[in-house]
């Protein structure tokens, strides 16, 4: 990702970099909007696996492993709410934009790089919270899943799986060469995510060997730092644990954006 300085440079600014994150996130919702089939997936998905979800996993026994069908279940809808409604849903964004030659106009004008990035993603980003929150409290009545007795781990596990999503979602772009090929490049995590971060299947029923590999998956600490908030169960050495594991690969991802992200199409 090349500097912007030689832009700025030019002269003052005639906006803001909120105005500018703000503009270009209304262009992107209104473009959202239109695409009726993206929106209805993004909407509709999370919730229609969260009920197949509470299907799946009433044969698991999670009394053993210290869990309740309700706290399985919440904190794995929030994750697949991050997964569908930001990642995949924004790999497609970036590369659609990208092919169509949007994403080097804008590098032309005011915005930075990552204010380009930033503003591209809000709309997701807001999508991906408000399906947070409705699922939360939806799980939440339909379980019996009492109210949060640590809300702050829980608000930090979304803050900081948005944050993720968003940076996993740009570096999956960098190696997606096509708008057809964004359908797919996305399947890997997202699959292994599904079945390996505590969403469908609890770590605690895993076998040893094989629950250690899955708490260092991207999205492992989002959903123990959501479920650390609703049971209060984490020590601080957990929270730490969770927290610099989701950071690091959120790091990771914006590291390899500015290495590898390409502005214009790929030939």
């Amino acid at each position: 990702m090349t500097t912007t300085a030689a832009r700025r440079a030019a002269g003052p600014a005639r906006t803001t970099a909120k105005d500018r994150v703000l503009a270009l996130g209304r262009a992107e919702l209104t473009l959202l909007v239109r695409n009726k089939a993206a929106l209805s997936y993004a909407v509709l998905l999370p919730g229609t696996l969260t009920l197949s979800m509470t299907t799946v996993t009433k044969d698991i026994d999670l009394e053993d492993a210290g869990l309740s069908l309700g706290m399985l279940v919440l904190p794995g809808s929030i994750g697949l709410a991050l997964i569908l409604a930001v990642y995949l849903n924004l790999v497609g964004v970036y590369v659609i934009r990208r092919e169509e030659l949007v994403l080097k106009r804008l590098r032309a004008g005011e915005p930075t790089d990552t204010e380009i990035l930033a503003g591209s993603a809000l709309p997701a980003v807001l999508m991906g919270l408000v399906q947070c929150v409705l699922l939360a409290v939806s799980v939440g009545l339909a379980l019996d899943v009492p109210a949060p007795k640590a809300p702050y781990l829980a608000v930090a596990g979304v803050a900081i799986g948005l944050a993720q999503m968003v940076a996993l979602a740009a570096a999956t772009a960098a190696y997606t060469r096509t708008g057809e090929s964004a359908q797919l490049t996305p399947m890997p995590l997202m699959l292994v995510s599904m079945m390996a971060s505590g969403l469908f299947v609890p770590l605690e029923v895993m076998p040893d060997q094989v629950a250690a590999v899955c708490e260092r998956l991207p999205l492992t600490p989002v959903v123990d730092l959501v479920r650390g908030g609703w049971s209060g169960g984490m020590s601080p050495l957990e929270v730490l644990g969770a927290l610099v594991t989701a950071v690091a690969w959120t790091v990771l991802a914006w590291w390899t954006v500015r290495r590898r992200f390409f502005w214009e199409p790929r030939r």
